[in-house]
């Protein structure tokens, strides 16, 4: 796992050693899914409805991160626009 609490899952594998855990794509009913064992949510801070944002690499390999670029980028403008634009905001809102 990288810093960013991302985890590298190669397409091209249907099984993966991801540290120490084997994940298998499995049927859950209509669908296919991966489970991820207990041990493994704990360590990274997910539960059961937590989304995961698909990140695709080069070779044909994807991260999966709670944590969304994009939205993260949308909100460093956003904050940067709030900082430079304060008194603007404040006169807006009143």
């Amino acid at each position: 796992m990288s810093p960013e609490g991302l985890v590298d899952i190669p397409m091209n594998e249907t099984l993966r050693d991801i540290e120490g855990h084997l994940l298998q794509i499995k049927r859950i009913g209509n669908s296919v899914g991966l489970i991820l064992p207990k041990e493994l949510l704990a360590r990274l801070k997910l539960k059961e409805g937590d989304k995961l944002f698909v990140v695709e690499q080069t070779e044909r390999g994807i991260k999966l991160s709670p944590y969304d670029p994009k939205h993260a980028k949308a909100m460093e403008i956003a904050r940067r626009s709030f900082h430079q634009y304060a008194d603007t905001y404040k006169a807006l809102a009143e």
